[in-house]
């Protein structure tokens, strides 16, 4: 993993954990698999997120990943090239969902 690329995924942790209020989350970095890529080729990563948040209680999958782009704004297309996301309430986590 490359010091840009780690130091993009600590970034997207802390996000999460600062703005949303996340009690879990996961960031794995993809971009290696995508090496000649034109995302790649311009610096940005592919990140996988797994993130857990109350805020995302009575709210639909499409308006949760809403909400984490609008709070990686400014990283989106740049810092990262591709994320895939999966959201989820702490009652869904527990149980496995």
């Amino acid at each position: 993993m490359s010091g840009a690329s780690e130091a993009t995924r600590k970034k997207i942790e802390q996000k999460m954990k600062d703005d949303l209020k996340a009690v879990f989350v996961e960031v794995i970095d993809e971009s290696w698999k995508h090496a000649g890529h034109a995302g790649a080729a311009s610096g940005g990563g592919h990140f996988i997120l797994k993130v857990v948040s109350d805020r995302f209680e009575g709210v639909s999958l499409l308006d949760r990943n809403r909400l984490v782009f609008s709070t990686l704004k400014e990283e989106m297309g740049a810092e990262i090239h591709a994320l895939a996301i999966k959201a989820a309430t702490p009652s869904e986590w527990k149980g496995g969902s």
